[in-house]
């Protein structure tokens, strides 16, 4: 039988996943019109496969099912066979995953598609395994029952009628919007959501639900911070803190070498799903400065310093850039001879009684051991441990007889020992692809971090602004692309490319006062408006009204929108918000109404806010910030006084937007053409220095305080108005 396909074109591709794959018997395409084509010409099915390098049970699949010979020749003969990095196409998986959610009730990767040439699938699950087990049919005899249902005429229209069902409901949930835009929830959303937040608390472990797998969540967190601000209920605080402790107590936090794993596969955040991911460790260090700001509790400022240094040391490429992922998967250490050598989950992180005393010496072994749980039972596979805090200083220092800062100096001495034995370890992979828009919420946690721990971390966010700027930007055509890896550029970008990069860049101005950064926020944000707002709809999508060519944008049936928040915040959400943060920076002759489309989005989807404001956090968030008008700060003046850093540091602000201006006339009148405007934005308009001193105007729900050259005074002001 001839097969529709030749070979396997994944060689020419840059993306790891892919790449993965590229040695597979299965003749896989890449998603483009060429593999549609080939399908439509040799009128056989599409097979869709969608995950990403860190994905374990994508290994899983590919080991039991892709590397076969067997499963490789009825793909080959009968089907199309479609590769997807959902990193790199979020659009896609964005589509298919809806799909897969509306009719199976669940989701996940890999995802598994079988589609119509033209790209609508007709059957979607997620993980297969080889043989039928516990229900669920066997990869090979699913595959051998498509290819033959397909080439029954009666049972291929009933294929191709349920791909048209499935892709208009799928078009449904997605594209559609009301006829008339409703009310916009106002306050009362903050509150609701966080109750909401509490219903779902789990007091005895932390966390959100009452099982396992348990996410992070940080827009929820963000919520109850945001909610306890304005109403002081101590059940918000106690979700909030108690999550975070649970958290950084856990195994989920990586408690040798900091940072956060992808999530925890039980109740007690013991046990984690080992991959870690540049977003993850970008949105939690934020909600981690926050809640130190509020509470003034040390650790949440040393897990944020933490989780920085681990970015900065394993997923930076050198250049400005940071990298995508690291594999939950590696080679385990030599310590443990009885293994095959063959990657496993978590063989990284995990440690054995035996491992820890070849490293350390008594008494220091015995207190590492205690504080970090490492028994001979462990608490994962083979016996092994993963670390958590499992004994606190206190109690290990009144079980040896010592004071507690001796605990605490040992076992500083311990971790790092442990650290550097790790280090020895075999590594796990790292998917090496620089992504824009992880990027950009990655540059907006160092501008976080430079405002609460150290002005300096700005310079990261800085030297990554750079980098996206020279590598992903091309300021001659407004365009941005999505990804860089060893030099090779694809695009085009997405909304959360373009929404999470400007926000960034707005970030990074607040904590530098550097004009390009402004003028780089507001450059990308019109590009957000002329190619994903839709002005009837009164909504901002995921793609451009018009795919580029060669992107196979075109079999995507349906445009997809990102609302909801889930790892990373909808980007929808982000994208309202910055146009409603940078209203007052493009004010007077610009003709941009960046805050009526701010509105617009929210009006347009308030009953979904509404109905269910945690799935919807960034749009809720946004919600409330309308109604409340937000906090400015506009401080005039080359630089702030002795003493203004740290009162911001120590001083919770949220909704809060830092305004840097010049105090020179000519200089602001620079900065106004910078940003393309012929009058001072109303931000700066009026607002000048006294006594030749660094100024600061405090606003609040639409009022402003009389300028101060004392920050206390100003805060003081905003207090009053809380």
């Amino acid at each position: 039988m001839t097969t529709p396909t030749d070979r396997n074109r994944l060689t020419a591709e840059a993306s790891p996943y892919l790449r993965q794959h590229a040695d597979n018997p299965i003749n896989w395409q890449p998603w483009d019109d060429r593999a549609f084509e080939i399908a439509d010409d040799h009128d056989v099915p599409v097979f869709v496969s969608i995950g990403y390098s860190a994905c374990h049970w994508c290994h899983v699949m590919e080991e039991e099912s892709f590397s076969d010979p067997d499963v490789a020749e009825l793909l080959n003969e009968s089907f199309v066979p479609v590769k997807v990095d959902r990193e790199e196409r979020p659009d896609v998986d964005s589509v298919f995953m809806t799909i897969c959610q509306l009719v199976t009730g669940g989701g996940g990767w890999p995802l598994s598609a079988w589609c119509t040439p033209e790209g609508d699938p007709f059957y979607v699950g997620t993980y297969f395994p080889p043989e039928p087990t516990r229900g669920r049919p066997g990869f090979t005899q699913l595959c051998e029952r498509i290819a033959d249902s397909w080439s029954d005429p009666d049972q291929r229209a009933e294929m191709e009628s349920r791909a048209e069902q499935w892709r208009a409901a799928a078009r449904d949930r997605v594209e559609s919007v009301p006829d008339q835009p409703g009310e916009s929830p106002g306050e009362a959303i903050l509150e609701e959501g966080a109750a909401a937040a509490v219903r779902g608390y789990d007091e005895e472990h932390g966390g959100f639900g009452s099982s396992g797998p348990k996410f992070p969540q940080p827009g929820r967190i963000e919520l109850l911070s945001r909610a306890y601000a304005v109403s002081g209920r101590d059940a918000f605080a106690e979700a909030m803190t108690g999550t975070l402790d649970a958290m950084a107590a856990g195994g989920v936090y990586d408690q040798i070498g900091g940072g956060f794993h992808r999530y925890a596969t039980d109740r007690s955040w013991t046990v984690p799903h080992f991959e870690k991911m540049l977003y993850d460790n970008a949105e939690l260090p934020r909600v981690y400065l926050r809640a130190h700001q509020q509470t003034g509790d040390p650790r949440y400022a040393r897990i944020a310093r933490e989780t920085f240094a681990f970015v900065e040391r394993e997923l930076s490429d050198g250049d400005g850039g940071f990298y995508g992922t690291l594999d939950a998967r590696s080679v385990p250490p030599e310590s443990r001879p009885s293994t095959s050598g063959d990657p496993e989950e978590g063989a990284f992180y995990t440690w054995t009684p035996e491992e820890v005393d070849a490293v350390l010496e008594e008494p220091a072994a015995s207190l590492a051991r205690d504080r970090y749980g490492i028994s001979p039972g462990g608490n994962f596979e083979g016996g092994t441990t993963v670390p958590t805090l499992a004994a606190s200083i206190d109690d290990i220092a009144a079980e040896y007889d010592l004071d507690r800062s001796s605990v605490g100096e040992r076992l500083m001495d311990a971790r790092v020992a442990l650290y550097e034995a790790r280090e020895e370890r075999p590594r796990p992979a790292r998917d090496e692809k620089v992504i824009a828009g992880w990027n950009g919420r990655m540059i907006s946690a160092f501008a976080a971090g430079a405002r609460v721990l150290d002005p300096s971390l700005a310079d990261r966010a800085e030297s990554t602004l750079a980098f996206l700027r020279e590598h992903l930007w091309d300021a001659e055509e407004g365009r941005l692309d999505r990804r860089i890896i060893d030099g090779d550029r694809q695009g085009p970008g997405y909304l959360g490319d373009y929404a999470y990069l400007a926000r960034g860049a707005f970030d990074t101005y607040q904590v530098t006062g550097e004009i390009d950064h402004l003028a780089f926020a507001i450059e990308l944000a019109d590009r957000v408006v002329d190619a994903f707002y839709d002005e009837d709809a009164g909504t901002i999508y995921t793609t451009p009204a018009q795919p580029e060519d060669g992107t196979a944008g075109s079999r995507l049936s349906v445009r997809p929108r990102d609302l909801t928040d889930r790892s990373l915040p909808s980007s929808v959400g982000i994208a309202a918000g910055l146009l409603a943060d940078l209203d007052g920076f493009v004010g007077g002759d610009s003709g941009r109404p960046y805050r009526r489309i701010a509105e617009r989005v929210v009006e347009t989807h308030a009953d979904r806010i509404e109905a269910s404001p945690l799935e919807h956090v960034s749009l809720a968030l946004l919600a409330d910030r309308l109604e409340r008008g937000g906090t400015e700060l506009v401080i005039v003046g080359p630089e702030l006084p002795t003493g203004w850093w740290e009162t911001l540091s120590e001083t919770y602000l949220p909704n809060a937007t830092v305004a840097p201006r010049p105090s020179d006339d000519d200089r602001l009148d620079e900065w106004t053409e910078r940003l393309g405007l012929t009058e001072v934005p109303p931000v700066w308009a009026g607002r000048d220095a006294r006594s030749g001193e660094t100024t600061v105007y405090a606003c609040h729900g639409f009022a402003c305080s009389p300028p101060e050259t004392d920050l206390e005074d100003a805060l003081e002001w905003l207090r009053a108005r809380e």
